[in-house]
């Protein structure tokens, strides 16, 4: 059976990318209790003493890192969940499988971007 033929990854296959997107998980959801603390952070770096200019570079700059900070967690959460997402793929046996195409993602593809849900041939597609 060639690859071509191949309808989906078998269950062995299937395992090594479950263990891969756990660790995924893992590392994603400590990022994302880092950026959610530095965005609660109430952000006092010790500039009451220095000069009214310095203050007010000071706010400014923690507003756009605040701002920046919450837009990463965003999408820091959606990359969890898409994670989660591809587990339950792998629970039903259709990870890894295009969903336009029909065919199996390039599993070079999938350890790069195991959430991934179109084949490169199906996001060229899309362009």
């Amino acid at each position: 059976m060639n690859a071509q033929q191949k309808t989906r990854y078998n269950d062995l296959e299937l395992q090594k990318f479950r263990e891969l997107i756990e660790e995924k998980i893992q590392k994603a959801q400590s990022d994302f209790e880092l950026l959610k603390s530095s965005y609660m952070n109430n952000g006092n770096n010790g500039t009451e003493d220095t000069a009214p200019t310095f203050k007010a570079f000071e706010e400014g700059s923690e507003t756009m890192s605040k701002e920046a900070n919450t837009q990463l967690a965003i999408r820091q959460e959606k990359f969890i969940r898409d994670l989660k997402n591809a587990l339950i793929r792998i629970e039903n046996k259709t990870f890894g499988v295009c969903r336009v195409t029909g065919k199996l993602i390039n599993k070079k593809r999938l350890y790069l971007v195991p959430h991934a849900t179109l084949s490169i041939e199906a996001k060229n597609l899309q362009k």
